[in-house]
């Protein structure tokens, strides 16, 4: 039976406090839902496709919000995952379902952004999140206790502090789960009845909480951390898994960066610098270079660094080069703004990358034409 006073329809008080004021001017990151309420609003207004039970688009509306589209209306939506189609189509199309979805990656291809717009386009809600890390604990996943009115009254109802999946599964909303193969063996099987019994027992109460329609859960695992604390057989048979990859060319990991770190831009008011394409598309040649261990002519092996090198430290990378060139530079985003955020993402080992980085440089940068700017300012850096 459900427990009473778990509300499906709205969110609870807690909730409702905790979005108060969201979307003011003063937030630097809004969740996705706040960031992007208009094409929300205005997908729903022209979504005349069926919708799952609770769902806030169809499906075709979501992957439209995910992928970007121009409406009947004019409006634009701009897309916030750039990739394959299908990957988008295969993920909207599991939460329809009764299971779970596992996003899948090498760090950087941007599962926690998927996870948080897919939350936000089927639910109207990406808050609902169980943070995974080495000390999450059972009650982060399942519930916890008002430990004042456990002792003054005992087990009960009022006692009792709903975690996100609870939360989610009273509601029929997305609940998200980040970094799942970081928590520990034991933490991750407490999902395994939720998952597959679409029930979350409360044995203090004798009672239990039943997931109504709309629920569903999205996860994400790195895939460079298998041994850390790999999901169980019977825990991953309980996902459906869709793996990210990474940019499939220059041109798209340049789109990406460009967009993200316009983004990031205006949220943390950034002053306006030049254009700077030129510096995104050199900083991402030189991670994609180094991440494939080969030049973009396919002429020279390069060794890899230790680093993954991805789209999101590529990303870190020109925002940070934006940020001096607007307060310390001229207002033009040169190779001097981005020497050192390279430097920082590649040398991670002081002695194995430090020595691939400075080959790196004289065998490929420094050859290159027109990237004597880089060459120099890189050389400054390094010594």
């Amino acid at each position: 039976m459900n427990v009473p006073g778990f509300h499906t329809d709205q969110p609870d008080q807690l909730d409702q406090a905790s979005r108060t004021g969201r979307s003011g001017g003063d937030v630097i990151r809004p969740h996705a839902e706040d960031a992007f309420a208009g094409e929300l609003a205005a997908l729903a207004a022209a979504d005349d496709r069926p919708r799952p039970e609770r769902w806030k688009l169809s499906p075709w509306a979501v992957a439209t919000y995910l992928l970007g589209g121009v409406l009947p209306d004019g409006t634009v939506v701009t897309p916030k995952y750039i990739g394959p189609r299908r990957v988008v189509e295969v993920a909207v199309s599991t939460l329809a379902t009764d299971r779970a979805l596992l996003l899948l990656g090498v760090p950087g291809t941007a599962k926690t952004w998927l996870s948080e717009h897919l939350a936000a386009a089927v639910s109207g809600d990406s808050t609902l999140l169980v943070q995974g890390t080495a000390g999450t604990t059972e009650e982060a996943v399942r519930y916890g206790w008002d430990y004042a009115r456990l002792l003054a009254h005992g087990p009960g109802r009022e006692a009792l502090v709903p975690g996100p999946v609870m939360r989610a599964m009273a509601r029929g909303a997305t609940v998200r789960v980040e970094e799942l193969t970081r928590m520990p063996a034991d933490v991750q099987d407490a999902l395994i009845t939720v998952l597959s019994e679409k029930t979350l027992p409360v044995p203090e109460l004798g009672e239990e909480v039943q997931a109504v329609r709309g629920f569903n859960l999205v996860a994400t695992a790195n895939d460079r951390d298998r041994g850390v604390n790999e999901l169980s057989g019977a825990l991953r048979r309980r996902f459906n898994t869709v793996v990210l990859p990474l940019p499939a060319t220059h041109a798209d990991e340049v789109d990406i960066v460009a967009r993200r770190v316009a983004q990031l831009g205006r949220s943390l008011d950034l002053p306006a610098v030049g254009d700077g394409t030129d510096e995104i598309r050199r900083v991402v040649t030189v991670f994609r270079e180094l991440r494939e261990g080969i030049t973009a002519d396919g002429r020279t092996r390069v060794k890899s660094p230790s680093g993954t090198l991805s789209t999101a430290e590529a990303i870190s990378v020109v925002t940070g080069g934006l940020a001096l060139a607007a307060h310390f530079g001229d207002g033009v985003l040169r190779a001097g703004d981005v020497a050192a955020g390279i430097l920082g993402a590649v040398v991670r080992d002081p002695v194995a990358d430090r020595a691939m980085w400075h080959e790196y440089l004289e065998t490929v940068v420094r050859e290159r034409d027109g990237w004597q700017d880089l060459y120099r300012a890189c050389r400054e850096v390094s010594s």
